[in-house]
């Protein structure tokens, strides 16, 4: 099958988009002038997009939608635009495949709007309690092991759910995952509705390709694991199987206390097997609707889901499988051809990871993404651990990627591997962060190169500033909460160290608590975490077993014990101070908008 990613972004949203910006442009008059008080405001901004900084004023973030990740060269060009004309000059991609821009100024919104507007992108239910971003595998279509191609799937329920009347303003966010198999690299198993491409055998012998459908997940203070809403889903029902459960979270979540609002939370107080029957209720029932999506939509028939299939030609990377790599020193192309590249996909073509420290993007790195995108007539996708990766290439092509992308200084071997430490923005910006998550991303990177460990496979780490997880630390091997902790009566910044969570194979694991540390001690703290693992792990042994097999997280953790001791204020006064602060260390949270609020 052809290469996807054109065929589908030319979608022809260009009225739509401009009534959006026509209306904001409106309302931000009347906002400005006081004619619409702040919390009306508020509201009508978050569904936009848009939403405050901790600095206060006219601040704003600028979260954009890219749909399953994909992305077109006119649109890289486009982020590299805003970048330098409405923000700082970088911008930053996000754990649910979107971009965000921060330090944008209200009054210049609407000019920013109708710039991305002319790439085919839109802010419109970035935020707010709508449908978010539709996510899914960065390798659907280009994936040795798949089932299906989610990638016109997760487009239709894009196009779908973009302006639907039930998504406008439901009892909270509501975030859809799609993947293309149980190895669950679009990370489906914590969302309001995961999708998992799996077959079932028929009577004749063969076999149907189809859908498990997983509701009611979620991350935050209180994750909870997705639960299975039946057997095996046919693809003329998923369509309407996501808008029944829309539509029955629309009626049953909580509308009194935003804590208790999520759709996990109805597990709680009416049962899963209550909730099933309430949802396959309202499908069968959904017929009678105006807004019914039954049968296969228009963008599966046209473009075709069929998997990718293996090529003869060479041996598929095992993805999502334990890894024990550890790059060897050597030719600098041959370390990243070993660690960022996936082969064997369809027709022979491979695809590559581009790293992207900490998530950010330059504009002239986006720039020069989009000319190597054209010149390899590459697809690109954004990955759930804050990457790009090119796809639809052949073998001969990678050298000259690998040269471009060196260039830009994104052709570090490892991404998503040790080195590859993701982070919320924290309190750099978000109002709800405790803790600068993004300094300490970067100290432990640091301290991972430096103690020869970045380049370790099968071990990844996240870091949120708050307990809401937007840096998904909850399913990290090791990750990281941000906390206030107080020592010698004095405030000092803390984390929580949480080891062994993972996803996949239709299943996911937690990470339990391990002990507390104050901020400056996580690095070293991670260091010997990696280091241990490294050495004593078996062959194809994945992080989890091993931390089974040396006690468990308070085990592991209670090794780690002399880390948890804060000198004195006068001995140490860095202890005291945040990660790129100059000041004694201030929790301040302000309201929640966007994340966990």
């Amino acid at each position: 099958m052809a290469p996807m990613t054109s065929a589908l972004l030319t979608r022809d949203v260009s009225a739509d988009l401009e009534a959006d910006i026509a209306k904001f442009d409106e309302v931000l008059g009347a906002y400005l002038e006081g004619r619409m008080d702040e919390d009306t405001f508020r509201i009508f901004r978050l569904n936009n997009g848009i939403y405050g900084q901790r600095q206060g004023g006219h601040n704003q973030m600028v979260r954009v939608k890219a749909p399953y990740g994909s992305i077109t060269p006119a649109q890289l060009e486009m982020f590299g635009h805003v970048a330098e004309t409405y923000s700082r000059g970088w911008g930053h991609l996000t754990t649910r495949q979107n971009v965000q821009f921060h330090f944008v100024e209200l009054g210049r919104v609407p000019a920013l709007l109708r710039d991305l507007a002319q790439a085919g992108l839109t802010t419109r239910e970035a935020c707010g309690d709508t449908v978010r971003n539709i996510t899914g595998c960065h390798l659907a279509g280009a994936c040795p092991f798949e089932v299906l191609d989610i990638s016109p799937w997760a487009e239709a329920a894009f196009r779908h759910f973009l302006h639907h009347p039930y998504a406008q303003r439901l009892p909270r966010k509501f975030k859809i995952n799609f993947s293309g198999c149980v190895t669950d690299c679009g990370q489906a198993m914590f969302n309001d509705i995961g999708v998992v491409a799996v077959s079932r055998p028929l009577p004749d012998g063969r076999t149907e390709a189809g859908f498990r459908v997983f509701v009611a997940g979620g991350l935050g203070a209180n994750p909870h694991a997705a639960q299975a809403l039946e057997e095996f889903t046919p693809r003329d029902q998923l369509m309407a199987t996501l808008e029944a459960v829309l539509r029955t979270f629309d009626h049953y979540g909580n509308r009194d206390n935003k804590l208790r609002a999520r759709m996990k939370w109805l597990v709680d107080t009416m049962g899963v097997d209550e909730l099933r029957q309430r949802i396959l209720k309202e499908r069968k029932l959904l017929v009678a609707s105006s807004s019914w999506p039954g049968g296969i939509p228009a963008v599966v028939q046209e473009l075709g889901d069929a998997p990718a299939g293996v090529a003869g030609v060479s041996a598929p990377t095992p993805v999502g499988a334990p890894v024990t790599l550890r790059l060897s020193p050597g030719d600098p192309f041959k370390r990243w051809e070993a660690a960022n590249v996936v082969v064997g996909v369809a027709k022979g073509t491979v695809s590559a990871i581009a790293y992207a420290r900490l998530g950010d993007v330059t504009a002239a790195q986006f720039r020069e993404l989009a000319a190597v995108q054209r010149e390899l007539g590459a697809s690109v996708r954004i990955t759930n651990r804050q990457n790009l990766v090119f796809r639809d290439l052949s073998a001969e092509q990678l050298p000259v990627l690998y040269r471009r992308l060196e260039a830009i200084g994104m052709a570090e071997p490892g991404a998503e591997l040790a080195r590859d430490v993701v982070s919320c923005p924290g309190a750099d910006t978000c109002n709800l962060a405790v803790t600068q998550s993004r300094g300490l991303a970067d100290d432990i990177g640091k301290a991972l190169e430096k103690a020869g460990l970045a380049d370790i496979g099968g071990v990844r780490v996240n870091i949120s500033g708050c307990t809401n997880s937007c840096g998904q630390h909850h399913i990290a091997d090791i990750g990281f909460h941000g906390a206030e902790r107080r020592a010698h009566g004095r405030p000092a910044p803390g984390y929580q160290l949480l080891l062994g969570g993972h996803v996949g194979q239709t299943e996911v694991v937690f990470g339990q608590r391990a002990l507390r540390l104050p901020a400056k001690a996580c690095a070293e703290a991670t260091v010997r975490i990696v280091g241990r693992f490294a050495e004593e792990r078996l062959a194809g042994e994945d992080f989890a077993t091993w931390l089974e097999r040396a006690g468990g997280a308070k085990a592991v953790g209670a090794g780690l014990s002399d880390l948890d001791d804060w000198p004195a204020p006068e001995e140490r006064p860095d202890y005291y101070i945040d990660f790129d602060e100059t000041g004694p260390y201030v929790a301040e949270v302000g309201a929640g908008e966007c994340a966990g609020a």
